[in-house]
């Protein structure tokens, strides 16, 4: 069975209606987690934690999504 790893990150952002991070060197990353469920009270400790700063925002990035390893590699990786 493959792993669905999710990544939380979060951080400020330039302007709270949209994603763009004011300073990408200071993202904060969580960390990285085997399933949504413990993404997701990861990600909501976070937004929480943060909640009185309206330019802070947390996402989960599902990493497992980036990959699927049933499809063929691109030539690119093929090079690796």
């Amino acid at each position: 069975m493959a792993q669905r790893l999710h990544l939380v990150f979060g951080g400020e952002l330039v302007d709270p209606t949209k994603s763009a991070f004011k300073n990408v060197d200071d993202i904060h990353i969580v960390g990285m987690f085997p399933d949504y469920a413990s993404a997701y009270d990861a990600w909501k400790a976070e937004a929480q934690r943060t909640v009185d700063n309206a330019h802070m925002r947390y996402f989960i990035a599902h990493i497992h999504r980036l990959r699927d390893e049933e499809s063929e590699v691109s030539s690119t990786e093929e090079l690796g």
